[in-house]
């Protein structure tokens, strides 16, 4: 009786694969398989190893059911907590519906690699009743393996469709990120940008289809179509994440490092924003930030910059995990890459688990754990994988990295890991499992539920987070920069505009708590410290001033995760000439369009004794040509006002350029204080505004140019003299204000600018003159550095007479 009722278990197991098992035969069902109905482990194994049982694909389940006389299958559903099933190679069944409970399980998964361990885990049975007993079927829910497995062919057959791609991370990662996101990432799908949710950072971004398919299983807003167009032009689904690009993308990642850094700069202004909102039983702000990085990675030099600043600020909610695979693209990384990186990390004060196993869904679940659990250092995670695991001819070869497998390698890949669907087809019980939708809305109505109590004991509070959070600036915040644009416009003392930055500091950090500011080292020269600011550090985080150290690139990225988190507003100061050491955190700031403010004060030869290493002359042209990021060069306080504000109320990035001497104020009338905002305007007219020449400058030499102008008006040369303090904002004006500033019809143009030559002819045209510096400069006082460069107000008249014959004076 108990051999029949288990033939008919299993049999109902089998039947619905009948199909696609083209070497399966009802002798299985017979001898070889009820001969090993046994305990002992030994027995099992060997009967996995069973010729006829080797046919079998991995998502078929074979079950033993102790003591099933006391358990007829009739009332199976009832007594299933206390039966043991021992699945061997076990994947999954389709669940059809009915009543979910569940039993200890013991169940063997077999690596391609012929590795076979146990792992015994609580594991969902359905049960389903159809008719009569010998029809009745136990249906188990998706394995971790199936679930991870879709993450795998979701990205193989991305990257073949597309014939580009990485595929190998995805398939490397997919175990350990099937893991995290179902079993411990706090997210909601149908609300990307809920503040509270736990942010995930794919680092290593050239695996972004681990990434989309995580987003597409879980339930984002993000199609199995958008999957299909991976690559392809205006698709959601780009070479790299792109933020603002895909539901669900925290950051723009690829340039290898920097995705490391933004997820330090989020786990800073988790710690921030907890500090300075949460109240007792009110844990506002309280998530984690879970990064993934690969050995690219942890070669750049910037995940040393960030590593080494998050454990000296004890970010004990930063979880980040190592892809230990051991390849990059040129191959084995052993010839160059030997770091003992748990030591590594174990130097910087972080929590190091060393040596999981990738691949092991136990391991790194008891892994996770574990990081969460230490709340004062943050926790590296090292992962050995496999890159390309599940690939029978390419697995662990370099081959996986960059390229698609092939349709042959992918089929292969296909039988190999037993997964029978065609391209882009998810079983829907393995949709159901990834579906991350309800649980999302349970955490954050239980979070609106918290907020909403939190609104009514700290209402003031919860204004702020909900204004800083939206983001809008405070509702007086027009009237109030007004106000200060007019005070420093009536400052008539000449101060360097690294100091007039402080000025606006002093001031628009008194009004906008979500101002976060810092410098690499450099604070006292940048002038970037504020009245009354103290710093952020592991036991002050309410402090609102990050002491970088000098890490210019980790420094700019950082600040890009904390803008990208959202309720800070970030700026950093360096020296203008080591802004090279963060371009690529620039680049990637304007990409993104978010709000983070570089300050780069000694921004010219101006700087004088410090010499060509520290003299920038190519940086400031450079910078401009960068699209979407706004760069101000004031000549005076109203100037680097107008800058501050720009940048304080522009949804993207900006740099402000800052004389480290002294500039003298200009004199302006309503009007004229008014056009700065355009960031080109008439800053001295002719008398009668029909003015002979034109003279464009920026920063420290408007006052040359105004010089100039003053002397050839004594000469009867009328010179308009234009400010340009930000190139790009005056080239966003409307065509008429631009024709009104810079008239067609007058062509002896002169531009004059400390930094090199070539960017201002745009403006002069083909019969104007450019005075600039396309060389380097000179170790000497400021003043004996200009004269040396020829910028001069002898040099600037020399060259607008240049422009017209007329103007040479006899």
């Amino acid at each position: 009786m108990a051999t029949d009722r288990a033939k008919n278990l299993i049999k109902a197991v089998l039947k619905p694969q009948h199909d696609l098992l083209p070497n399966f035969s009802n002798d299985l069902l017979q001898g070889p398989l009820f001969d090993y109905l046994s305990d002992d482990i030994a027995t099992q194994n060997e009967l996995a190893k069973h010729p006829q049982f080797a046919h079998l694909p991995h998502y078929q389940n074979i079950l033993k059911i102790k003591n099933i006389e006391s358990h007829p299958l009739e009332n199976l559903t009832a007594n299933i907590s206390v039966a043991t099933v021992t699945l061997f190679c076990a994947q999954h069944i389709t669940p059809l519906s009915s009543v979910s409970v569940s039993g200890d399980v013991n169940y063997f998964v077999g690596h391609w690699y012929s590795r076979t361990f146990p792992i015994k885990q609580k594991f969902p049975i359905r049960v389903e009743k159809a008719g009569t007993p010998a029809n009745q079927r136990i249906l188990l829910m998706p394995t971790p393996l199936a679930l991870a497995n879709a993450l795998r062919f979701l990205s193989i057959d991305a990257v073949q469709k597309a014939n580009s791609g990485h595929p190998g991370m995805p398939m490397g990662m997919a175990d350990i990120a099937e893991v995290l996101w179902n079993h411990f990432l706090r997210h909601h799908p149908k609300n990307p940008r809920w503040i509270n949710r736990d942010r995930f950072v794919l680092s290593n971004g050239h695996g972004c289809m681990l990434l989309y398919a995580l987003l597409h299983l879980s339930g984002y807003d993000l199609s199995i179509e958008d999957i299909k167009q991976f690559r392809q032009l205006h698709s959601k689904t780009p070479g790299h994440p792109e933020f603002g690009d895909t539901p669900g993308v925290e950051t723009t990642t690829g340039p290898l490092g920097q995705g490391l850094a933004n997820a330090v700069g989020m786990a800073i202004a988790e710690k921030h924003l907890a500090a300075e909102f949460n109240r007792d039983g009110f844990p506002i702000i309280d998530h984690d930030t879970y990064t993934f990085v690969g050995d690219g990675c942890l070669m750049e030099g910037i995940s040393h910059e960030v590593c080494s600043l998050a454990g000296a600020l004890e970010l004990g909610k930063l979880i980040a995990f190592y892809d230990d695979n051991g390849i990059s693209i040129d191959g084995p990384v052993n010839a160059w890459f030997r770091d003992n990186t748990p030591m590594r990390f174990h130097a910087y004060g972080w929590h190091v688990i060393a040596d999981v196993d990738g691949h092991d869904s136990q391991a790194i679940d008891r892994a996770i754990q574990e990081a969460r659990a230490v709340k004062n250092k943050p926790s590296l995670i090292c992962c050995k994988t496999v890159i390309g695991w599940g690939s029978p001819k390419f697995a662990g070869t370099a081959h996986t990295h960059g390229a698609a497998l092939g349709e042959p390698e992918v089929a292969a890949a296909r039988v190999q890991l037993q997964w029978p669907y065609p391209p882009f087809v998810i079983p829907e019980d393995i949709y159901a499992e990834w579906n991350a939708c309800q649980r999302g809305t349970i955490w954050e109505h239980e979070w609106t539920d918290l907020f909403s109590a939190y609104q009514k004991a700290y209402p003031e509070l919860a204004a702020e987070l909900q204004r800083r959070c939206s983001p809008q600036l405070p509702a007086q915040w027009a009237s109030q920069a007004d106000a200060f644009l007019r005070q420093m416009n009536q400052k008539k003392e000449s101060i360097a505009t690294r100091k007039a930055s402080k000025l606006c500091l002093d001031y628009y950090a008194s009004i906008l708590p979500e101002l976060m500011g810092g410098s690499a080292d450099l604070t006292e020269s940048n002038c970037t410290w504020w009245d009354k600011a103290t710093a952020f550090s592991a036991h002050c985080p309410e402090g609102r001033y990050i002491h970088y150290g000098v890490r210019e690139f980790g420094m700019s990225a950082i600040m890009n995760g904390l803008s990208l988190h959202g309720g800070i507003i970030p700026y950093g100061g360096t020296f203008l000439t080591f802004s090279d050491y963060a371009r690529n955190a620039i680049r990637l700031a304007a990409l993104m369009r978010i709000k983070t403010i570089f300050i780069y004060s000694h921004d010219s030869i101006g700087l004088g004794e410090d010499g060509p290493t520290h003299q920038p002359i190519e940086h400031l042209p450079s910078l401009r040509l960068i699209p979407l990021l706004s760069v101000w060069r004031p000549c005076d306080n109203a100037e680097t006002a107008v800058a501050w504000r720009s940048a304080l109320e522009t949804q993207g990035p900006t740099c402000l350029l800052l004389s480290r001497q002294n500039l003298p104020q200009q004199e302006r009338d309503e009007k004229t204080l008014a056009d700065i905002a355009r960031g080109g305007y008439i800053v001295r007219d002719a008398t009668d505004g029909s003015p002979d020449a034109i003279i464009m400058a920026s920063g420290s030499e408007v006052a040359l140019a105004i010089a100039a102008a003053q002397q050839l008006h004594e000469e009867h040369i009328s010179v308009r003299v234009v400010s340009m303090p930000s190139a790009n904002t005056f080239l966003a004006q409307d065509k008429e204000y631009q024709h009104l500033v810079l008239p067609d019809a007058i062509t002896a143009r002169v531009a004059v600018e400390a930094a090199a030559s070539g960017y201002w002819y745009r403006f002069v045209g083909t019969q104007g003159v450019v005075l600039g510096i396309d060389r380097f400069g000179a170790s000497a006082p400021a003043k004996d550095v200009y004269q040396e460069c020829g910028l001069t107000v002898d040099h600037v008249i020399a060259a607008v007479r240049q422009t017209q014959p007329s103007f040479v004076s006899e």
